[in-house]
């Protein structure tokens, strides 16, 4: 192990996790009025938008339980409980695997809705585009590891490496050491992960703390033309 890999693995994730918090801190205080999604429906309602944002929302919520079951999780719990090996990386590559394709499709379908819908564009920031583009880094790299390698047969285990790695940074005793030696896909995913973190505090991403699993049920706005009391009247009296 080299001293780049203590920067990466040690230096890197508390950098990014300070930028989180602090950044989160920042933007509530400066900010509240722009805490929201900004949503783009009153621009233009379309199926890009509807198959979209159901995709990608019920897909992300998956796949963040999925890391939370999968990374913070001790392996040992699932040893407890009588779930063996073979049982969790079924549902890990199946469900898992599952919310990884609705949340890649959602989040390209928005994409392309974001890049090729002209109201939409002259409405969106730089910055909307950037954070749907990096959570599909994101998310296509974390799919490819589940499904091309852990699916194939790979002898290498997330959960005995990177999930004590990544509890020992959040306990402050970080073993970088772990995923060191990890194999290159996952290393580029908790990289992404991490420069992610650093971005959230600045993108529209901080609405999640704001009811999210409200979203989820909301019904769509809906937008309806009110028609002003007298020329109700006008109309009234011409009848």
């Amino acid at each position: 192990m080299t001293y780049f890999d203590i920067f990466l693995w040690v230096v890197v994730p508390y950098i990014s996790l300070t930028i989180f918090v602090l950044g989160h801190i920042y933007r509530y205080n400066t900010d509240q009025f722009g805490w929201s999604a900004k949503s783009s429906e009153f621009l233009h309602k379309d199926a890009l938008l509807k198959w979209g944002s159901i995709l990608f929302h019920y897909g992300i919520v998956f796949v963040f339980f999925g890391h939370v079951a999968g990374v913070l999780i001790p392996k040992g719990f699932y040893d407890a409980i009588g779930i063996s090996e073979e049982m969790y990386h079924f549902g890990a590559v199946w469900f898992g695997g599952l919310a990884g394709v609705a949340t890649v499709i959602g989040g390209f379908l928005l994409t392309v809705r974001r890049m090729t819908n002209n109201r939409v564009a002259r409405n969106s920031a730089k910055m909307d585009l950037l954070t749907l583009l990096w959570i599909g880094v994101v998310v296509v790299i974390g799919f490819t590891n589940t499904v091309g390698y852990t699916a194939s047969g790979g002898e290498f285990d997330y959960r005995t490496t990177i999930g004590p790695w990544f509890r020992g940074i959040l306990t402050f005793r970080p073993y970088p050491d772990l995923i060191a030696y990890a194999p290159i896909g996952f290393q580029l995913h908790v990289f992404a992960a991490f420069i992610l973190f650093a971005l959230w505090p600045f993108t529209r991403l901080v609405h999640v703390w704001s009811l999210p699993l409200e979203y989820l049920t909301r019904k769509y706005v809906l937008y309806r033309k009110i028609t002003p009391r007298r020329t109700i009247r006008e109309v009234n009296r011409r009848n």
